[in-house]
């Protein structure tokens, strides 16, 4: 068993929590308002805009014997700068207000609790414990999407009359963003220190739950 797919079978239950969750199941079907679809890209803007300062930061981190992964983590960053514009663009596509939420104008355009501790479950990650969990955050969100993504996409531009230019997110980073998953799970493979494993299941875990969080968050302000 490579240590990829040890990771999987240690998260197992973590992610089938998420994956299990109302808005999660019910945006696949297509079965959400606007108005929680919205709330959706809102969180996502701010945890997306710190995609890219992120791995930077992961990056400058990383200790010598990781340099293979410091080169690795340049291309992440040249296949994840701007998303957090695409994101925005879809925002305001669905008729709401996108500048409103870049400058945080009220509270309904903030990162609420959950997004801004998963960020900050990641920097504190990355700049007091060990920059290799970090890698637990690429595995719950490009997993998560690759599963879920193109589905709800494609399923709630029928069911809330959208164009597919508003779902610009969604559509890239669902199926056909499977090449970065490959790409992650050869990253992950070379990872043979068995603290930096420990760590990167640790870590894993938590932003299973942390990114569920947002997620039921959204939840409970818009679809009860």
């Amino acid at each position: 068993m490579t240590f990829y797919d040890e990771l999987l079978k240690a998260t197992e239950a973590e992610r089938k929590e998420l994956l299990s969750l109302p808005l999660i199941t019910q945006g696949a079907e297509g079965k959400i308002s606007l108005e929680t679809y919205i709330a959706f890209l809102t969180q996502a803007y701010h945890h997306v805009k710190h995609t890219t300062p992120l791995l930077m930061t992961c990056g400058g981190r990383l200790p010598g014997k990781y340099e293979w992964l410091r080169t690795a983590i340049g291309e992440y960053i040249e296949e994840e700068m701007g998303h957090q514009e695409w994101v925005l663009d879809d925002i305001a596509t669905c008729g709401a207000d996108k500048e409103a939420v870049h400058a945080i104008k009220t509270a309904a355009h903030a990162p609420s609790q959950a997004t801004e501790l998963m960020v900050a479950y990641a920097y504190d990650m990355i700049n007091r414990v060990n920059p290799i969990g970090f890698f637990g955050m690429v595995l719950v969100l490009e997993g998560t999407s690759t599963a879920v993504a193109t589905q709800a996409g494609e399923k709630l531009m029928q069911s809330l009359n959208l164009p597919k230019k508003a779902f610009s997110y969604l559509l890239s980073h669902g199926s056909l963003d499977i090449s970065h998953v490959s790409f992650y799970e050869s990253l992950v493979n070379q990872i043979t220190d068995a603290e930096d494993q420990a760590m990167l299941i640790h870590s894993a875990k938590n932003f299973y739950k942390l990114y569920g969080d947002i997620f039921r968050d959204i939840e409970a302000r818009t679809m009860l």
